[in-house]
């Protein structure tokens, strides 16, 4: 039995398990998830992409409107925007996100009408630290511009939490 994932839309054999609260998943979909998640964990070197892949997966599968989906998609779209268009560390970008969030000032972003062409699936697919990196790359890549509909909205909120830093430290 397979199972497609309300989220990205991947194919995977069926299984039984958890799901997220709020974010769209299959129960197949977000096992993998775990994998790809363990194997960060697990070695230093695959961490380097940590955040970039937490970020992904949330955008990836937004979930309905309500206040935390609505939260989640919009910090990871600005977290993913400050990784993906203006180079911030992992850490720097995790900073900026929960500076995003403080000010709060988000709204529901319709989910493009395509998730992206790439899935977790394929990052978990990876057998080197190298390939990891670069599938997380891949993915992250793909599911960013299938929001670029949202883009300029985007980089606002991100203006919005980066302005009051750079202003503090005047």
């Amino acid at each position: 039995m397979k199972s497609i994932c309300p989220g990205c839309g991947v194919v995977l054999p069926g299984v039984d398990g958890p799901t997220h609260d709020y974010m769209e998943s299959s129960p197949a979909c977000w096992a993998v998830y775990g994998e790809v998640l363990a194997r960060e964990y697990s070695d230093i070197t695959y961490r380097a992409v940590h955040r970039l892949t937490v970020d992904t997966y949330a955008v990836q599968h937004p979930g309905g409107d309500s206040p935390q989906a609505i939260q989640s998609v919009a910090a990871h779209l600005v977290s993913m925007y400050l990784m993906l268009e203006l180079g911030y560390s992992s850490s720097r970008a995790t900073t900026m996100l929960k500076a995003a969030v403080e000010a709060g000032r988000f709204e529901w972003l319709a989910r493009p009408a395509h998730p992206g062409e790439v899935t977790v699936a394929h990052v978990a697919q990876a057998s080197t630290a190298m390939e990891h990196i670069e599938r997380v790359h891949e993915w992250a890549m793909s599911v960013w511009n299938a929001w670029s509909a949202h883009h300029a909205q985007v980089k606002a909120w991100a203006a919005d939490a980066i302005v009051p830093r750079t202003r503090s430290r005047v």
